[in-house]
C-alpha cells in the first residue's frame, strides 16, 4: 500500500538523507506560507500564483493600504486554497522591514480551527 506523504516546507533533508515529510495540519501551514510570500511571477508554471504581500513591504502604512492589502490576501487565499482552507480572521501588520501576518482559519478536511502568524524581515 502506498502512502502519500508531505514534503515539508522549506525543502530540506532530514536525518536519513532524504528528502523531509511533514504531516498534513504543518503541510497546509506550508501551504499558507508559501502562498502569501510568493510574488506573482516567481512560478513559471504558474505566474499568477501568491500574494504579491512582500512588495509592499517598504510601502508607507496607512488604513487604506492595510485594507486593500487584506482584500487582496483574502482573494489569494480563496482562490489558491478555498478547498483546502476557510479563512476566519485576517491581520496584517509591518514594522520597519517586518511583515506579519495572523490568520485564523479553519482546515476543510478535518474541521480543525487554527491560528498561525508568519513573519518575513527583508534586508
Amino acid at each position: 500500500m502506498n502512502i502519500a506523504k508531505n514534503m515539508d516546507y522549506p525543502f530540506h533533508f532530514d536525518n536519513r538523507g532524504r528528502s523531509a515529510e511533514t504531516g498534513d495540519d504543518d503541510h497546509v501551514r506550508d501551504m499558507i506560507e508559501q502562498l502569501l510570500f510568493t510574488n506573482p511571477g516567481e512560478r513559471v508554471n504558474r505566474p499568477d500564483f501568491g500574494s504579491g504581500l512582500l512588495q509592499l513591504v517598504f510601502a508607507p502604512n496607512s488604513q487604506e493600504l492595510a485594507a486593500a492589502l487584506q482584500f487582496t490576501l483574502q482573494a489569494a487565499l480563496q482562490r489558491w486554497l478555498g478547498d483546502v482552507i476557510d479563512v476566519g480572521a485576517l491581520a496584517v501588520s509591518s514594522e520597519d522591514a517586518t511583515l506579519r501576518v495572523d490568520l485564523s482559519y479553519t482546515v476543510r478536511a478535518s474541521g480543525d480551527t487554527r491560528s498561525d502568524s508568519f513573519t518575513r524581515s527583508l534586508p
